[in-house]
Parts: structure tokens; sequence; C-alpha cells
């Protein structure tokens, strides 16, 4: 029977224009509400002064205020910088940016990163509270260029904009990878008048040098690649008729390239051609290199050399070291000889560290050791070069530190004081440059590195730093350490110039 009421009330001609107005203000409504959220910007912020750049997840930006970019084992850190930060007053401090790639997916990388932004750390801690109260004070923040430095630009720019107040912005450390994306970005501020001092970079051609100066107001603390192979060479003695280069083939990555560079040099009368691998275009990743390195084992069996000197990349020297303890001649003892890279292998889990008892040496030039200025039975230690009581101030304020909670610290690798000794280079500068309390002008700080020796030097927990002209240090203290199952054991100190510097540490005139 049908529905009066449901007749009345839907199939009338006033229902229908109600019905009808009803859906079209729905759908209006509707379409107001998407095209807002297609408009909208979305909110990519992380924490003040962080974002995520369009197209990727990473936090990107400059933090001094306890941001751990989302990296767990950087929140006790990152706390501690933040309640120093909060003890200064605005216009008594200069910033240091502690710029590095912190969102770095490679498990070495953050180890390294972490040990390098505690070092930091620590000399803003004693620059801030030991240092009968200099001025100015220190604030310090951190600087995420993203996985890889992918995101430098963005942090760079971000950095740019801190020169004046309230940030004042004086000097950039970190920058620890010889990488194209971190030439870039020194590149970039140093043509801004920003003073930067690199920690761990140690490729040739991140330099400045007679007649060239691409990077004005760069300071290192570390000995190039060229002066690592010196000192190397002058520490062996090795006999190039029974030694041979394997180095990686890719090209653009800046210190394999000079490290190749450098070795070819010191195996110039090796009879044997180079043995080749080309690695990833990201060497932090495995790739097919492994089956390459078993191959190259196999051959140099058939040769009569002893002793192998590589060019690459951590993530290569543990696979080339693993295929080495397989080889078929393990009656025959090898020594490898490598760059800075071989510090990240002392914590990697996946180096079969049983290679290592068969008849393997593996040896490294270290930017840093806990031991190299230490006292031990049988070890004489240099009369010049660096000093154990500049290593134990810099235990002393390490000590000092833990009390700030900021986690464990470890020292094997030399990351933690080697950023320690950037750190202080880089306060160093800002504070030779402030005259009468104020606060040095942003050009004057990277003026300063020509000055940073003789007794002006510093005297840094991995050794002296004696700046040339150019802002590189001059016959740099290089510890040979080695690898073993336990963990990297100091040998011996190494020099470039094969003895240490004089006590006036006075770098020779240039040709």
């Amino acid at each position: 029977m049908p529905n009066p009421l449901r007749y009345r009330v839907f199939y009338t001609t006033r229902q229908k224009i109600v019905t009808s107005t009803l859906v079209l203000a729905l759908l209006a409504w509707g379409a107001v509400h998407a095209i807002d959220r297609l408009t909208t910007p979305e909110d990519r912020s992380c924490a003040p002064g962080v974002a995520r750049p369009v197209g990727g997840d990473e936090c990107v930006g400059v933090s001094g205020d306890g941001y751990a970019f989302e990296v767990p084992a950087l929140k006790d850190v990152a706390k501690a910088i933040a309640e120093e930060n909060g003890r200064l007053k605005a216009g008594e401090y200069a910033t240091v940016a502690l710029l590095l790639p912190l969102t770095s997916t490679s498990p070495s990388m953050r180890t390294k990163i972490l040990h390098e932004v505690q070092g930091a750390f620590v000399q803003q801690y004693e620059a801030n509270n030991r240092s009968n109260n200099q001025v100015p004070k220190i604030r310090l923040v951190l600087a995420n260029t993203g996985n890889g430095n992918a995101h430098w630009r963005p942090a760079v720019d971000a950095l740019k904009a801190m020169t004046g107040a309230p940030h004042h912005l004086r000097a950039v450390s970190g920058i620890a990878t010889s990488s194209t994306p971190v030439r870039h970005a020194v590149t970039e501020l140093t043509r801004s008048g920003i003073a930067v001092v690199g920690t761990t970079i140690t490729a040739d051609d991140l330099t400045n040098g007679p007649g060239r100066k691409p990077f004005p107001g760069l300071a290192r603390v570390s000995p190039t690649n060229s002066d690592e192979a010196d000192a190397l060479s002058h520490f062996g003695r090795v006999n190039a008729a029974k030694a041979i280069l394997v180095h990686d083939a890719r090209d653009g990555d800046h210190y394999t390239d000079t490290l190749k560079g450098a070795f070819s040099k010191l195996l110039a009368k090796s009879p044997y051609q180079p043995q080749l691998f080309t690695s990833p275009k990201d060497p932090t990743l495995e790739g097919p290199t492994a089956n390459t390195f078993r191959q190259i084992a196999h051959l140099l069996c058939t040769t009569r050399a002893d002793t192998v000197f590589f060019a690459g990349r951590h993530t290569q020297l543990r696979q080339f070291i693993n295929a080495l303890g397989a080889r078929g001649c393990t009656h025959r003892p090898f020594t490898v000889l490598t760059g800075d890279e071989g510090s990240y292998l002392g914590a990697d889990p996946q180096l079969d560290r049983n290679a290592l008892g068969k008849g393997l040496t593996v040896r490294y030039a270290a930017l840093a050791h806990p031991d190299a200025w230490r006292a031990a039975p049988g070890r004489t230690l240099p009369k010049a070069g660096g000093s154990t009581a500049a290593y134990e101030r810099f235990r002393s304020m390490m000590d000092a530190v833990r009390a700030e909670e900021v986690g464990p610290v470890e020292l094997s690798d030399g990351q933690a004081i080697i950023a320690y000794d950037a750190m202080a280079t880089a306060v160093h500068a800002i504070r030779q440059a402030t005259v009468e309390g104020r606060l040095p002008a942003l050009e004057d700080v990277g003026l300063q590195w020509p000055q940073v020796t003789g007794d002006l030097r510093v005297r840094g927990a991995s050794g002296w730093i004696c700046l040339d002209n150019h802002g590189n240090p001059y016959n740099k203290a290089v510890p040979v350490v080695e690898l073993t199952r336990d963990k990297p054991r100091f040998v011996q100190i190494a020099w470039p110039e094969g003895k240490p510097p004089t006590g006036e540490c006075m770098p020779p005139r240039s040709p």
C-alpha cells in the first residue's frame, strides 16, 4: 500500500528543491575543503629551525636546543649541549656549528658522528667553564646535512642566515668526509666569509695552497692523504719491489682519489700493476665488490708481494680483509696499509676478526688514538709534536662532562679526540680575533690561521696543530694503529717528514 507520508516528504516539488539544495551545498562544502587541503602547505617542521625537505623524510636544519634529529644515540649529548647553551646570556657568545650528516643510515658513520659530537661538546664545556673566563663564550649548534650530505644546501643556507644577532655564528666545524657534497658546502660557507675547521677531511684537493685559494678561511686539523702516505712510508720503509696497490676505480671520491695518487707515488717502482675494484655510488653499501676481492686475494697469492697499499672506503676495506682471511695461501703473510678509513673497522661487527690471526696484519694511518701520547713501558714519547699533558687535559674534561650525562664515550677510533681538537682550533681563532671583548667581525676569524703556529699553536690532544699560511697542519703526528681481534692497538707515531717538528713548530717557507 502506498505510504502517503513518504509521498509527501520525498516527492513534492518543494522537497525536491530542498533536497537538491542540500546536496549541492554538501558537494560545495566538500570541494572547498578539498581545495583548501591541496593549497595549504603541508607542515613539514620537525623542531624550530629544522624541517623535512620536500620529497624527503629526514629532518634537516640547525638546532642547539636539545633536538637530536630523531637519532636516539644523540639524545644525551644534544641535551647536554642545550643545557650548556641555556647558561649563556645574549650578546656574550659566538656560535660554532657542527656540520655533519647526522641522519646517516650507515651504522659506522653514525658511530663516528656520535663520537665527533661528544668531542666537540667536551671542548665547548672546557671553553666556557675551564678557560679562566675568556671571552666570548661559545654556543654550539648541530647542523644536519642529511644522509650522504644530500641536503647540504638547506643546512648551509640556514647557517649563512645565522651570522648576525642573536646567533653570531663565527665558525663551522665538523666537515667530516672528503666527498663532493662536502666540497660544495665548504665552498659556499667560505665564500660567504665563514671560517671552517675540518675535522676528518684528508683529501689533498680540499685544501688551499701556494697560488690557489678555493676555500678562503678553511683550516684543517688532520693531515692530508699525502701526509698520511708519507708517514706510512717512513714508518714501514716498504720495499716497492714487493708491494702492490689495490684501489677503487670509481672517480669523484676525493678521499680515495687523492689516497690512490699518494700511494701510487710511493709504489712507482712496483713491478705490479694496481688491482682495481669499483665501489657502488654510495660506498657504504655492500655492492658486488666482495666477489672482486675474492679474485684479487687469489691473484695476490701468485705474486711475490707481501705488502698491500689499499685506497678505498671502509666498507670495501672490510670486504677486502675478509677475503684475505679466506685466501688459499694462508701460509703467506701479508701486511695491508691504508688511510684513516681503517678507524671505522674497530667496531664493525661484519669484520672477520679471525682473518687477523692468519698471517694478516692490517695497519692504518689514524687521525688520533688514546694511547699515542700516553706513557707506557718500553715506549719513548717524542719530545715535540704533542704532549701527554695536552692529552690528559682532554681526558680530565671528558671525565667532567660525564657528569653532564653525555653517554659513554669510546675513544679508540680517535673521532672524539680529533673533533675536540677541531673545536679547540675554532675557539682559539674566535678568541684571537676578539678585541676588547667585542665579538670579532665574521671575516676576521678565518684570517687567524697563519698565526696558529709557533708558540700560538693549538696544543691538541691528537698532537700539536701548527698551521701553515694556507690553513694546513704542518708535520702533524700520525698514529699508526693496527687492527686486532680485540680492539685497535696503537703501534707508533709516524711523521710526514720522517721525524717530529722542532720545538718551534714553524712551517718552512713555501716554494
